[in-house]
Formats: C-alpha cells, sequence, structure tokens
C-alpha cells in the first residue's frame, strides 16, 4: 500500500472511531454535540480546551464520559484558593533510607479535569499552565516528562465570580478553545431528566487507546491544505487587531486588543481536523468559520464602548466572518 492510500485509511478510521466516540459520550451526555465536537477535535489536536458554563451542564460528566471512552488514566484536580502548586506537580520526600523520592502529583495523567481553574491563586494556575506548555514537570532543577497524549480540560463557573482569580490573557491563550455550555433544549432536557431519574446504568465503552490518538495527532498535522485556506485564516485573525493594516471596521470600533498568532496555527489545526472529522480529507474555508468562534472569543478584548453598547465577543466574531 502506498504512503497515500494507508494515509486515506487512516483518515477513514479516524472519521469512524470519531462517530462511536460520539455515540458512546452520547449514551451519557445529552444534547451537547456540539461541545462533544470540539473537544474532540482538541484532543486530536494536542490542544487543551476552556469549559465555561453555568453550574448543573455536566461539565464534569462530560469529561469524566470522554476520559472513559478513550482508554487513558484519568485525572481530577478540585481547584481551591489553598491549592499550592506542589498539591499539583507533586513533591520530593525522605524516604526510609535518608533518600530523597519524588512523589508524583495528580498532573501525571493522560486527561486531567482542572475543576473551577479560577478558584485558585496565580502562583498554582502558573504551575498548571507550565506543565500545559512543555510537557514535563520540573521540581527541585529536576525534570520529569508527562506522558502523552496530555490533555487539559479546564472549566469555569461564569457566575460565582467572588473569591475568584481570572485567567490573565496570556495564559488564556495557551487554551485551543473556550467552549461555552449552554442551557439544553427543551427537548433535551426531558430527555436528560428521563435518563437521570431511574436506576438504570449506561457502562460507556472504550473506543480508541492512548497511541492511536497519538497517531491521529501527527495524521491531523499531515493533512494538505490549500494557500488560499491558510491566507483566509492569517486574515481572519488580522482583522481582530484594532488600527493595523488589515483592521476590519467592527475591530476598530469595538476591541481594545486582537489575537495573536497562535490564533491562525489553531484556526489551521483545528480546520484540518474538522475536515477529517467530515470525511474529507483536506479542510476548506467553511471549515476554518466553523472552529472561529472558540478559537477567537478569548484571545480578543472588547474596550468600554463594546460593553457599554452590549457588542458580545460572538457577535464581533460573526461580523467579521
Amino acid at each position: 500500500m502506498d504512503s497515500t492510500s494507508s494515509e486515506v485509511a487512516l483518515a477513514d478510521r479516524l472519521h469512524e472511531d470519531y462517530r462511536r466516540l460520539s455515540e458512546e459520550i452520547g449514551k451519557v451526555v445529552i444534547g451537547q454535540d456540539e461541545v462533544v465536537r470540539l473537544l474532540i477535535t482538541s484532543l486530536f489536536c494536542r490542544g487543551h480546551s476552556l469549559l465555561i458554563g453555568v453550574p448543573g451542564l455536566a461539565k464534569t460528566l462530560l469529561i469524566h464520559t470522554i476520559a472513559s471512552a478513550v482508554n487513558l488514566d484519568f485525572s481530577r484536580i478540585q481547584f481551591t484558593p489553598d491549592l499550592m502548586p506542589s498539591d499539583i506537580l507533586g513533591a520530593e520526600t525522605i524516604d526510609k533510607d535518608r533518600n530523597f523520592k519524588f512523589i508524583k502529583g495528580p498532573i501525571f495523567a493522560n486527561i486531567i479535569l482542572a475543576d473551577e481553574i479560577n478558584r485558585t491563586p496565580p502562583k498554582t494556575q502558573a504551575a498548571l499552565l507550565e506543565a500545559m506548555q512543555e510537557y514535563k514537570v520540573t521540581v527541585a532543577g529536576a525534570d520529569y516528562p508527562l506522558d502523552k497524549p496530555f490533555f487539559v480540560l479546564a472549566t469555569q463557573n461564569p457566575i460565582e465570580q467572588e473569591g475568584t482569580y481570572p485567567l490573565p490573557e496570556a495564559q488564556l491563550d495557551r487554551f485551543m478553545f473556550d467552549i461555552q455550555l449552554t442551557y439544553p433544549s427543551y427537548e433535551s432536557e426531558v430527555d436528560i431528566v428521563k435518563a437521570t431519574t431511574t436506576d438504570s446504568d449506561y457502562e460507556v465503552q472504550k473506543v480508541i487507546t492512548g497511541e492511536q490518538i497519538v497517531e491521529y495527532q501527527h495524521l491531523v498535522r499531515r493533512v494538505p491544505i490549500a494557500d488560499n485556506v491558510v491566507e483566509y485564516a492569517v486574515g481572519l485573525v488580522n482583522k481582530t487587531r484594532p488600527h493595523s493594516a488589515k483592521a476590519s471596521e467592527v475591530a476598530n470600533n469595538f476591541l481594545e486588543w486582537g489575537a495573536g498568532p497562535r490564533a491562525s496555527q489553531y484556526l489551521v489545526l483545528a480546520a484540518k481536523c474538522n475536515a477529517l472529522l467530515n470525511q474529507k480529507y483536506s479542510p476548506d474555508i467553511e471549515d476554518v468559520q466553523a472552529v472561529a468562534k472558540p478559537i477567537l472569543r478569548h484571545r480578543i478584548v472588547r474596550n468600554f464602548k463594546a460593553e457599554a453598547e452590549g457588542m458580545t465577543v460572538d457577535k464581533i466574531v460573526e461580523e467579521m466572518l
């Protein structure tokens, strides 16, 4: 089999595994198809995601279910104001022979649920975010690599802001997607209530392994993409930068800051993955548009005029599209 046909076969397998993964997750988490698609996209793109939604929208259940459907180690860290970096990374202790020994923290897993990341001070947030970027932990001058795939899903509650530590823009930029969870539709909520108020329990089957995910991550990067699609993605990011050469009218009116080059990189990667999920072998402009909102919404900063006129970040992105 030549390399092209083997790549096509692998792309078909990715699409099939995505379908099975969505089905397994859908048994437990009802009516969040778009959120599931974005989470699987970030997993296959080697990215991390931030989930923002009010309590009770099954953020934690969703992440638990994804971890159950893929054959990976899972760790949950509940962020609190008194959490220290060593509580996440691990620490050196002295054993009975008076030798130093490193005890690994909960970050040494493949899927990390960082629950309510804005509840902990910046020092502890920074420890997690450094590991996300470097794929290693440094303690007492020694480096400890993290197992791959390594995937952080952080949650935030947007309503209770007292006693929270919002992530600065530079740290938000490390998340590939900002995924907003909204209330379920009336029909979905009826299904949720029916499913969760009986005595039956759904068994989530394991669909893919860590090795397959790493293979898919490499495949996504090898997907061919036309120059005009890359130029569209970069042009869209340039439009968000107020008072620059390619700034759009809406950016000049309503934005303080635009998105950086990482947004362009993620738009191209996510468009490649989105094409594969839809059983296409190369992305087009529609694939870039499909992932634009969750990639751009946490990377652009509105000005006072936008807030005063009720121009939401999503509205601004829509205008640019």
